[in-house]
């Protein structure tokens, strides 16, 4: 999961808010129903791509820029795309193209890669999905992707779909089972030249290196291997090789975000032309990097981006994609970020994938509202220099949805579940947990106890006839150790699924223990946790009784 100065020219912000208003009118057309047909918008893919020196060309030779969101959910226990219990697949698709993007980043676990199923997907607003096995559903997705004019970049986010991993393995899943499966999917879409590249590894952090010799750390030697391998099954694919977070002079940075030894010691492949280079970044609110409390922010951040991984473009060495950056936009301090971060992807034309598509990003929120349809216009604002006009595609009929509809009046159910979104940035220190977005506004329930140290408040999601998603946000008012929330659910026979807690089922109350990143938290710390359960019946507004030590 999982991350320059404030306008003062008035004018100046003006201007950048007219241009975006294309976009967003774009967006708002694409949200109701006014989408590019597959002829007319499948027809913009630009097809293979390689590298030439620092920039990203078409079979032609024309330099691409690759304008990504993210849209994650594969990697997690649901085997599926987020957001898929509220709409459409090509809804959703559709309103990314319509934002101005040109393609996908697809999160997904090796562990799903071999799954029977996918869950928390809407059959009444799926048809045909919910019975297709998670790599189905990556077909599909690719293919109605490419319906709306959409390349599509894989992303092995996490091995299994609890956590993601240091490392590129696991004890449970190993450097054979990664490379294995990376070339099962080189295979698989092989004929397929919307999905242009493969993200080798998610945010390599912590005990990962950049060419430091160690076989079962060196992140760089690794990165060839696997790189070697899928090229050597299809060697039209661009290989994204994120960086590291310690680097070789001892400094630090966002996890899979240091590439400053990448252009001394480079992943040199069999087949030239190939590698793109991937660092994320992240605003303070994400995690309080040194740099956000210099005297010189936001002016500094050039300078910082340059001695990570921008001068590998600055210098022509090789292209970047900036993998993952965003915000919910809510402080002066991640407003300057993004600002002077647009300005630089602008200046550079460095390609870039935005995090994320999903409001159920905890530390980011999303591109659209939590009815997943509502497009976020302030992001869409600030991101417009960098967006392709939405004026420039022009708004065809609805294109068909993949498979046949099928009579199925009522979600499955596991439908409607919000579930613990995939980690976003980790910096060097404890991060600011990622846990799901806002929703509603939580309001905390009469009669709740709340002892010194924490409040808790209740904020219902979705229910459905089997089930219902809801979230707790959790407020320290002083150092907790340890925390717990309970509440009567007589209707409740099990939770399927937490994020942030454990929770268990006994004499209609459920009860949830804070765990993982939401365990321990520090004075005026609030996190959102969540669970899925199966019941006939949703508790409407539970009285929470909290304790904490």
């Amino acid at each position: 999961m999982h991350m320059s100065a404030l306008r003062t020219n008035w004018s100046s912000t003006r201007r950048v808010l007219r241009r975006a208003a294309a976009f967003v009118a774009g967006a708002t057309l694409v949200a109701a129903g006014a989408i590019a047909s597959p002829a007319s918008a499948a027809s913009t893919l630009p097809g293979w791509l390689s590298t030439n020196g620092s920039t990203i060309v078409t079979a032609a030779g024309a330099p691409f820029t690759i304008k990504a969101a993210a849209w994650f959910g594969m990697e997690t226990s649901n085997c599926a795309p987020h957001g898929l219990w509220s709409i459409s697949l090509d809804d959703g698709l559709a309103a990314i193209a319509g934002m101005g993007f040109n393609a996908i980043r697809l999160p997904f676990s090796n562990e799903c890669l071999t799954a029977k199923a996918s869950n928390s997907i809407n059959a009444a607003v799926n048809p045909g999905l919910v019975s297709l096995t998670p790599l189905q559903l990556m077909d599909t997705v690719v293919a109605r992707a490419k319906a709306h004019g959409l390349s599509v970049i894989l992303d092995r986010h996490r091995p299994d779909s609890a956590a993601q991993s240091e490392l590129w393995y696991t004890a449970q899943y190993s450097e054979q089972r990664w490379i294995d499966d990376w070339k099962m999917l080189a295979g698989r879409y092989k004929n397929e030249p919307s999905v242009i590249g493969v993200d080798l590894h998610n945010e390599p952090h912590g005990a990962a290196c950049w060419n430091c010799g160690d076989p079962a750390r060196d992140w760089r030697a690794a990165a060839t291997r696997a790189g070697n391998a899928v090229l050597a099954v299809n060697p039209n694919l661009l290989i994204i090789v994120e960086g590291v977070e310690r680097q070789n002079d001892g400094s630090s940075t966002w996890w899979g975000g240091g590439l400053k030894d990448a252009g001394a010691a480079p992943v040199t492949l069999a087949v030239k032309n190939r590698v793109v280079y991937s660092p994320h970044d992240y605003p303070a609110s994400v995690y309080t990097q040194p740099w956000f409390s210099a005297s010189g922010y936001p002016a500094n951040l050039e300078a910082v981006w340059d001695a990570n991984w921008g001068y590998l473009v600055r210098k022509n060495i090789a292209p970047v994609l900036l993998g993952e950056f965003g915000t919910k936009l809510e402080t002066a301090s991640d407003r300057a970020w993004l600002d002077a971060l647009v300005g630089y992807l602008a200046k550079t034309k460095i390609s870039y994938a935005y995090w994320s598509f999903n409001p159920n990003s905890g530390d980011t929120g999303g591109l659209v509202g939590d009815d997943w349809r509502t497009p976020q216009r302030a992001k869409l604002a600030a991101l417009a220099p960098i967006l392709t006009p939405a004026a420039a595609q022009a708004p065809q009929p609805n294109p068909a949805p993949t498979a046949t509809p099928q009579p199925t009046p009522k979600p499955s159910a596991s439908a409607s579940t919000t579930p613990k979104p995939t980690a976003t940035p980790k910096p060097t220190a404890t991060p600011k947990p990622a846990t799901p977005s806002a929703s509603p506004t939580p309001t905390v329930q009469p009669g709740a106890s709340s002892p010194a140290g924490i409040t808790a408040a209740w904020v219902p999601q979705s229910t459905w006839g089997e089930g219902y998603v809801a979230e707790v946000t959790v407020t320290a008012t002083g150092p907790v150790k340890k925390w717990s929330v309970s509440f009567d659910a007589p209707d409740t026979t099990a939770v399927s699924n937490a994020w942030g807690m454990s929770c268990s089922v006994a004499a209609g109350r459920v009860t949830c223990t804070g765990r993982d990143w939401a365990a321990a938290l520090a004075p005026g710390q609030t996190v959102r946790v969540g669970l899925q359960a199966a019941a006939t019946r949703a508790p409407s507004a539970p009285t929470l009784t909290v304790s904490a030590s």
